[in-house]
């Protein structure tokens, strides 16, 4: 599904050929094969394959989450709502960009390699410091990281099992939603 200019529509075609082939198996020719330009034209929008991945994640993902944790730190102190509406929050995004985090999860190996890649694991980090105590107990902390990595991996890794996307979404929110809550000790759960 296009989102419009020729950017975003190269975009859509390589997230595409990403979730298909892989990253490194995928190269600009096929891109622009796939959208039935020249390489020229191609290299007019991103000069390498990791431009076009880094404008990819900004788009998609560092911008709607920078938003997410702009909005997070704001709300200070994080009472047990606040942290649940963060997980809320982080579901729609994830449910929006779907197609990226699924590039996330099948291409770790590459993602280690590209500057993208560091800046999304911060903004997890971010997220994870957001919805944990700063005294956690380690049982806690490990609680609202799998809060996270629940959210981030149930549409792939139960790919095969019944229901359709949001309704795994929703049980993924809702296992989340009661980890944080069993690991939150700040007075108002």
């Amino acid at each position: 599904m296009s989102r419009g200019n020729t950017r975003q529509r190269i975009q859509d075609v390589a997230l595409e050929l990403f979730a298909e082939q892989g990253y490194e198996k995928t190269s600009l020719r096929e891109i622009a094969e796939q959208l039935g330009v020249t390489k020229a034209a191609l290299y007019y929008h991103f000069k390498t394959k990791e431009d076009l991945v880094s404008s990819i994640f900004q788009d998609l993902a560092v911008g709607p989450v920078d938003e997410l944790i702009a909005w997070a730190e704001e709300n200070r102190p994080t009472t047990l709502e606040t942290k649940l509406e963060i997980l809320r929050r982080y579901s729609a995004r994830l449910s929006q960009s779907a197609s990226v985090f699924r590039f996330m999860h099948e291409n770790q190996a590459a993602l280690r390699e590209l500057s993208i890649g560091d800046q999304m694991k911060s903004r997890i980090f971010s997220l994870l410091n957001l919805i944990k105590d700063s005294d956690a107990p380690l049982a806690d902390q490990v609680r609202c990281a799998s809060a996270l990595f629940t959210m981030h991996s149930t549409l792939f890794v139960l790919e095969g099992a019944a229901g359709g996307p949001d309704e795994k979404r929703k049980a993924a929110l809702e296992v989340a939603e009661e980890l944080v809550t069993s690991a939150h000790h700040g007075g108002d759960a």
